[in-house]
């Protein structure tokens, strides 16, 4: 498209369920907020939105562990996301919320439109039923055993043990979260988007036309859903929280929009609230093609905004988007970042241990914002480490940014009174003219690698540009120079030269900055004695932007360095943190409340008759590759050894039980974990903390005894 007259920028919505954790800084809010700083730099028109998620089952889920409701859920949330978004320096131009009634009409209005035009279609499907709370179930209210690990307690949807995606089809004796039973297959009917209808136009617009400027992971992740075959998309469920449907629908009482329908057109409410909110039409926005529309996402919401959104919004009259920027996944310290596992860093955590806790709390925001651009998972998983983060900011912000800032500023007023020395151009050398071509130079890349999202290179001409100005004022030594003024006099116009061109170069990294480290910007704007306005992005490259003769501030501290003790602490935190979640899983929340897993349904004897239980003798026990909760038993039956892959090492160590005798399932059909096929299954009996133990007879006898 030509240059646009404005700009649209979103960031996924953030589910308000919980707290955030850095890797979804790293993926969706930062870089978007890097790119947003820098347009409004430019003095464009750009509106950023984004909001809290408030619907769907992980809502209501989330009601039910903390014993409350869905709204006071959303409440707490919400206000913690906004708060937390503020202080790392996240600048929205509104941050909005999904259970607002300018949503819900706008949500509405979209569904409408596209029904009464015949570009949705009704289908009648089976899922899953609670006849005891005459409830259809959502994937997250049904749990089950986990047929890869053993999990009992694992999700329709997903295992949070091992990890392994799911669906409710797959989960061995799948129960009802609300009433504890086997639910049923009941059939309900459902309106759906055909994407199969519109893959002809994805695969023009996504492959062709957006095939040089969309990012790898983008495009071949699209590819591979158009290859797969693309499916009708149901935009309705039976749940009681989300927005209803129209009374005047027929069909559709007790019906609400699925959240990943109503989710993205929450950036079209957030619009049109921002602009009742700034006596603005927010029209031109969402209609008019002069308008570019950037998607900032992390890859798990790929094929939600570059498939799914581009065919809602072409089917309503909508601009499509440019782009969408999709990051992937920020790891931590070897693993990959989870807050159900307590494997993760927090939003909150960080403002309460490295930004509200200290004065020039800022600096540490910029400190993060700092390496979380640095390590930003722009091509490929990247990992945060605390060392990392150290080694960042003490090596990079403290020792060449921060060092060559001070240093220029210590030397001004030591050796030109304070002031902005004058510039005499007579004596320039070639090391002196390089600084500005420099200069120059750097903003162009810059630019050139902003307006194509590649924020991680463009920090680094950053730096790259203060650590040239480093080597130029080491190579000068103005403060040789200033030894021997007395024998050379002329030697202060080279002490002027020298310490002119390094405080014109912090004026230009100020600007060059200010889309990374807004706080860092600010000070040094302070520092310099002129207004934020210097900040604009036209004065980013000039040669003159500090006058000569100007009086100007003290240096202070930019940056401040990362304390061994600090890091020493940080990774005591998370594996503390990790270690309390791993024993909450395996106890109730609160042992006063401690609730007896129901009597499962009624059997005759016939059918407990085929189970055959044997006394099996443990010969040796080790871990499972790459699974944290498996070990592999090989088991000595008395008439033959067998393989048994048991999810029990969270709970015992390998050494300890072999030799241990424990009751076996010996007719249980094999089974394949993690490529090991299992014969059996060790019966454990599990305590109200969640502790496991052997069912094991109370003297050793024969192996292969029969259990009755």
């Amino acid at each position: 498209m030509n240059k646009p007259k404005r700009y649209l920028i979103t960031s996924a919505l953030p589910y308000a369920n919980g707290p955030k954790h850095l890797g979804h800084l790293a993926g969706a809010y930062l870089p978007a907020d890097i790119y947003v700083r820098y347009l409004r730099a430019k003095k464009e028109d750009v509106v950023y939105v984004c909001g809290s998620d408030e619907h769907g089952a992980a809502i209501t889920i989330q009601a039910i562990k903390e014993n409350t409701t869905p709204r006071a859920i959303v409440d707490k949330y919400h206000a913690l996301l906004k708060s937390n978004m503020a202080d790392l320096g996240i600048s929205f131009d509104i941050y909005h919320r999904t259970s607002e009634l300018i949503h819900h009409q706008t949500a509405l209005e979209f569904f409408t439109a596209l029904n009464d035009k015949g570009d949705l279609i009704q289908k009648e499907t089976e899922q899953f039923y609670d006849e005891e709370a005459k409830s259809f179930l959502a994937d997250r209210y049904i749990v089950g055993t986990c047929p890869v690990c053993g999990n009992e307690n694992a999700y329709g949807d997903q295992c949070e043990k091992c990890g392994t995606s799911l669906s409710p089809d797959q989960l061995i004796n799948p129960r009802s979260t609300l009433s504890g039973k086997p639910p049923s297959k009941k059939s309900t009917t459902h309106w759906f988007l055909p994407l199969d209808k519109h893959e002809g136009f994805l695969r023009e617009w996504i492959l062709n036309q957006h095939k040089d400027d969309w990012k790898a992971n983008v495009l071949g992740q699209c590819k591979s859903w158009m290859d797969l075959g693309l499916q009708p998309r149901a935009v309705t469920r039976d749940l009681d929280w989300g927005v209803p449907l129209p009374a005047n629908v027929e069909g559709g009482k007790g019906k609400v929009l699925y959240v990943w329908f109503d989710a993205p057109i929450g950036y079209i409410s957030a619009t049109r609230q921002w602009a009742i909110d700034n006596n603005k039409d927010w029209k031109p926005y969402w209609h008019d093609k002069d308008t570019k529309l950037v998607h900032f996402i992390g890859k798990d919401n790929i094929v939600f905004h570059a498939i799914i959104f581009p065919v809602m919004l072409k089917l309503h009259g909508n601009i499509l988007p440019d782009n969408v920027p999709s990051n992937e996944f920020m790891n931590l310290e070897g693993d990959k970042m989870s807050t159900s596992r307590g494997w993760s860093i927090e939003m909150d955590d960080y403002i309460n241990d490295f930004v509200k806790k200290e004065n020039g709390g800022d600096m540490m925001v910029d400190a993060l914002r700092y390496y979380l651009t640095q390590i930003a998972p722009e091509t490929k998983d990247s990992e945060f480490t605390w060392r990392g983060f150290q080694d960042a900011v003490n090596s990079e912000l403290v020792s060449i940014f921060g060092n060559y800032v001070n240093r220029t500023f210590v030397l001004m007023h030591k050796l030109c009174k304070g002031k902005v020395p004058p510039l005499h151009e007579t004596l320039l050398d070639d090391a002196d003219k390089k600084i500005f071509v420099d200069i120059l130079e750097t903003k162009y890349k810059i630019e050139s690698l902003l307006e194509t999202y590649k924020f991680r290179d463009a920090l680094y001409e950053v730096i790259d540009l203060a650590r040239k100005g480093n080597k130029y004022m080491q190579d000068k030594q103005p403060w040789i120079l200033a030894k021997t003024l007395d024998a050379n006099p002329d030697n202060q116009k080279l002490i002027d030269n020298c310490l002119h061109i390094c405080l014109q170069l912090t004026a230009n990294l100020a600007v060059l900055i200010n889309p990374f480290l807004p706080f860092t910007s600010k000070k040094m704007c302070y520092m310099h004695k002129v207004v934020d306005k210097m900040l604009d992005w036209e004065n980013a490259g000039k040669p003159k932007l500090l006058s000569v003769g100007y009086s100007l501030r003290a240096p202070e501290l930019l940056f401040r360095k990362i304390e061994d003790e600090e890091v020493k602490q940080q990774v005591e935190k998370l594996n503390n943190k990790k270690m309390a979640m791993e024993n909450a899983a395996l106890k109730p929340a609160d042992e006063k409340d401690a609730v007896i897993a129901p009597v499962k349904s009624q059997i005759q004897f016939d059918d407990f008759s085929k189970i055959d239980l044997k006394v099996a003798t443990i010969i040796s026990a080790t871990k499972v590759e790459k699974a944290d909760k498996l070990l592999k038993l090989e088991v000595d039956l008395g008439f033959e050894k067998r393989t048994i892959v048991s999810g029990i090492a969270m709970h015992f160590a390998p050494e300890e039980i072999v030799g241990k005798q424990v009751v076996v399932v010996a007719n249980l059909a094999p089974r394949k974990m993690r490529g090991i096929e299992s014969n059996g299954m060790i019966l454990m009996a599990e305590d109200k903390s969640g502790k496991l133990h052997f069912v094991s007879p109370q003297t050793m006898i024969d192996a292969g005894s029969n259990v009755s």
